[in-house]
């Protein structure tokens, strides 16, 4: 009987060890395709004092969009508190990305 119990123990614990890997990675199906995502981390990082604050530059949400399908930039539109970057997708489709400008996080994707 204890064996059977270590055996069922044994199968378990392979089990967990061969599956953890497996959620170490998120995909995402969409307009772009397949695409392996990173693990969603804090961009902002640790809290910081107002003087430090640095908003995201012009270029890091174009890098930003890029990451989100935005293969041509056609345009960057800046206001107080967001970038709109406009462009055009792989497949030759209109598509637009709004990004804070604080964090760097992507607000919607049009």
């Amino acid at each position: 009987m204890k064996n059977r119990f270590w055996a069922i123990g044994l199968v378990a614990l392979g089990a967990v060890t061969v599956g953890a890997p497996a959620l170490a990675q998120n995909i995402q199906i969409g307009p772009d395709g397949v695409r392996i995502m990173e693990q969603d981390r804090d961009r902002r990082g640790p809290p910081r004092d107002r003087r430090d604050r640095r908003d995201v530059s012009e270029r890091e949400a174009v890098r930003i969009a890029r990451g989100e399908g935005v293969r041509e930039v056609d345009d960057v539109r800046s206001s107080r508190r967001t970038f709109s970057v406009i462009g055009v997708d792989r497949r030759g489709r209109d598509i637009r990305v709004d990004i804070d400008r604080r964090s760097g996080e992507v607000l919607s994707v049009r």
